[in-house]
């Protein structure tokens, strides 16, 4: 399948042969499936498959444009919606919507919410009201995604990796998490951190700063921070994220989700 997928990728003029589509397809098919993925955990750290964003890119164009009835509610997309959740186990509320190639795990929840093709989310996860699952965005097993949160989506450039947020992390409301940033297991964001590639994430629990980019190191507390830059107008506050201490190991894991934050008198 990669073979033929690169082929198109570099001439299109393939999207018109019959093998080429069957396969594009197919693609989009194990991707909803969950028999492949974007990006995979590997001994260190994540591998980007980078041949599957280009497919689900090149599975645009072949699709036609069609109306989509949802009891009243009407679409009009390229896109099928996921369908079948009493067979995943996947609990779906009104008016969640998950696209088709997407991977929902069993015990999955989906408060009113929205998940985008070719996002991989884990078992027990819970997606609350309106968070929203961007495009080839990793979600680990037992995260909860807090109400409002953003987690960005990446297909362009293909060498861009998705944002990964691993097992076991609690992502508080309004959140945004985009540009490939990592969060890793079981770390704990409180309401409204914003991390971006070029966000400054410091850690501020020791007698100095330790600076990182791109990566919430495991079992982090994080809460919205800022720091003064120097700019030709004058000197301005920009935002950062600062790690304040780490969940307890001692702490019961369901437990410590909803009470990280409270032990740092921390907004959920």
């Amino acid at each position: 399948m990669q073979q033929i997928i690169e082929a198109a990728w570099e001439n299109r003029e393939l999207l018109k042969d019959e093998k080429t589509l069957t396969t594009i397809r197919n693609v989009i098919e194990q991707l909803d499936k969950g028999i492949i993925r974007v990006a995979e955990p590997v001994e260190k750290g994540w591998k980007v498959n980078e041949w599957i964003k280009k497919a689900v890119i090149l599975y645009f164009p072949i699709q036609k444009m069609e109306t989509l009835h949802a009891g009243p509610m009407e679409f009009y997309d390229k896109m099928k919606l996921k369908t079948n959740y009493e067979a995943l186990g996947v609990r779906v509320v009104p008016h969640a919507v998950a696209r088709y190639g997407a991977f929902l795990a069993r015990g999955v929840i989906m408060m009113p919410s929205y998940v985008n093709i070719g996002a991989y989310v884990d078992s027990g996860t819970m997606v609350d009201t309106w968070a929203t699952v961007g495009s080839c965005a990793q979600i680990g097993k037992h995260v909860h995604l807090s109400g409002g949160v953003g987690i960005g989506g990446v297909l362009e450039p293909i060498q861009a990796a998705p944002v990964i947020i691993e097992d076991a992390c609690f992502i508080g409301s309004r959140c945004i998490v985009v540009e490939g940033v990592r969060v890793e297991k079981e770390a704990v964001l409180g309401a409204n951190v914003v991390l971006t590639k070029s966000t400054k994430i410091i850690d501020v629990t020791g007698d100095t700063p330790i600076e990182y980019k791109e990566r919430v190191p495991t079992r982090s507390v994080v809460i919205p921070g800022s720091y003064t830059k120097k700019f030709p107008a004058g000197n301005f506050q920009v935002p950062c994220a600062l790690i304040i201490g780490k969940r307890k190991e001692s702490t019961d894991l369901k437990t410590s989700l909803n009470n990280a934050l409270r032990e740092y008198d921390v907004a959920v």
